[in-house]
């Protein structure tokens, strides 16, 4: 564990004492003698950086400006620094309980300040006080449902939503599953419905939507187990859940895959666990696929991390993490996140707890007490409904980059620059309508 902590810590500050070099380098560069000389990727970078909520702010300045901030490629930039800054900028916890409510906070607080301080957000259909489940997320969407499985798609950062329409299928889907295809730069939902064959048989009938196309279609039949773990978790561009096989007289853990590419199925080889009795629970931490294996009657449950994926020799140990002495006997979820100090955030029962694996602690979030669906999330402008990007003002890139630049340049130089900057900007309009 110190060793993989240590290893965090040198990759996150690397980063970080790259970047001062970064913005050295704007100033040195001669700026303040050309004031539309900024270079378009630090323009970018600084954009990057803004929380989803101060960037909608500066989208409602203008046309051009919502342009720039709608624009693909910068939904993607913006969500790459969000997911990979391990000091947990723009990351969230956010939760359901089995009321009608979805609280937010700062993951960081949770992590380091031991509290939830959250605030209650709008979903889709909130306001008719319709019972609301989560079933996954990726890239900042969260694929939800309600008591009458309306499916959307939702973003809880521009709360802005899609409705699914219904997959045309009798009976209701033992399990939707959600992730992002980069093949085709479409994000899919899976629903499968479960056949009982007689004697512990199954069959899953499986259909996909295209969140491009908008429609349902059915793909392979799934024939290995019945899942009994309604967490699905995508990993890339591959959704991923538990099986269990019943053979009579003793049963069978299975890791399945289904590659949104492809639409084929596989299975993932499970770590080597210890003998005995356990559950499995899949998950996902960082970029790496995660198995916690509980072990009836030993108190404790291994967090396993499979470091370059399928690769069955990749799978680490993690960490042991015991159970508490005084509290009532639950298990434990899958880590919802472990940070650069060795700090793990995990579900127990009703609590929220930090496991501290560095002096083998505990430490229960406080304001946390209800039974509940937590996941964390980094914040995206990624659109839920893929129409969106076919509305979004056409403009050449190096325009939206020209227009920026100046703007960035009118509120961060100096007055003594404002002049020339007017001036240009006047001169590059009168030629424009020319």
């Amino acid at each position: 564990m110190t060793k993989m902590t240590m290893t965090l810590h040198d990759k996150d500050d690397e980063q970080h004492r790259q970047q001062p070099k970064r913005i050295k380098t704007l100033h040195s560069s001669g700026t303040s003698k050309d004031p539309q000389s900024v270079p378009p990727d630090i323009i970018i970078e600084i954009l990057s950086r803004l929380p989803v909520k101060s960037l909608l702010r500066i989208r409602s300045v203008c046309k051009l400006w919502c342009s720039i901030i709608s624009d693909p490629h910068f939904v993607k930039f913006h969500l790459s620094f969000s997911t990979s800054n391990n000091r947990y900028a723009h990351r969230h916890l956010i939760f359901s309980t089995k009321s009608i409510s979805v609280h937010s906070c700062p993951l960081y607080d949770v992590l380091y300040d031991g509290i939830v301080n959250a605030l209650e957000i709008d979903y889709p259909l909130k306001e008719s006080f319709d019972y609301v489940r989560i079933f996954g997320c990726c890239n900042g969407l969260f694929l939800i449902a309600n008591k009458v499985d309306d499916l959307f798609i939702w973003n809880p950062s521009t709360r802005r939503s899609n409705r699914l329409p219904c997959s045309g299928s009798r009976g209701r889907p033992r399990k939707y599953e959600f992730g992002y295809d980069e093949s085709s730069d479409d994000y899919k939902v899976v629903a499968i419905y479960y056949v009982y064959k007689g004697e512990a048989v199954y069959n899953a009938i499986v259909k996909i939507y295209s969140l491009k196309t908008g429609n349902w279609k059915r793909i392979g039949d799934f024939h290995n187990g019945f899942s009994m773990d309604c967490c699905v978790k995508y990993l890339n561009g591959v959704l991923h859940w538990t099986s269990i096989q019943d053979s009579g007289s003793s049963y069978s853990w299975t890791i399945v895959s289904l590659d949104l590419a492809k639409e084929t199925y596989g299975e993932i080889l499970q770590p080597a666990c210890d003998e005995g009795d356990m559950d499995l629970k899949l998950g996902a931490l960082r970029e790496w696929l995660c198995v916690l294996c509980d072990h009836y009657g030993r108190n404790c449950a291994d967090v396993w991390v499979m470091k370059v994926y399928g690769v069955k020799d990749s799978w680490t140990k993690l960490v042991s993490i015991p159970y508490p002495i005084d509290r009532e006997c639950f298990g434990f979820s899958v880590p919802l996140c472990i940070s650069n100090d060795g700090k793990v955030l995990l579900q127990h029962g009703s609590e929220l707890v930090v496991y501290d694996s560095e002096n083998c602690s505990f430490s229960e979030i406080q304001n946390f007490n209800e039974w509940a669906q937590a996941y964390t999330i980094a914040e995206s402008l990624v659109s839920p409904d893929s129409r969106a990007l076919e509305i979004t003002i056409r403009l050449d890139i190096k325009e939206k980059l020209a227009f920026l630049r100046r703007c960035l340049v009118k509120f961060f130089l100096p007055s003594c620059f404002k002049n020339r900057f007017e001036t240009a900007g006047r001169t590059g309009l009168t030629d424009n309508r020319r």
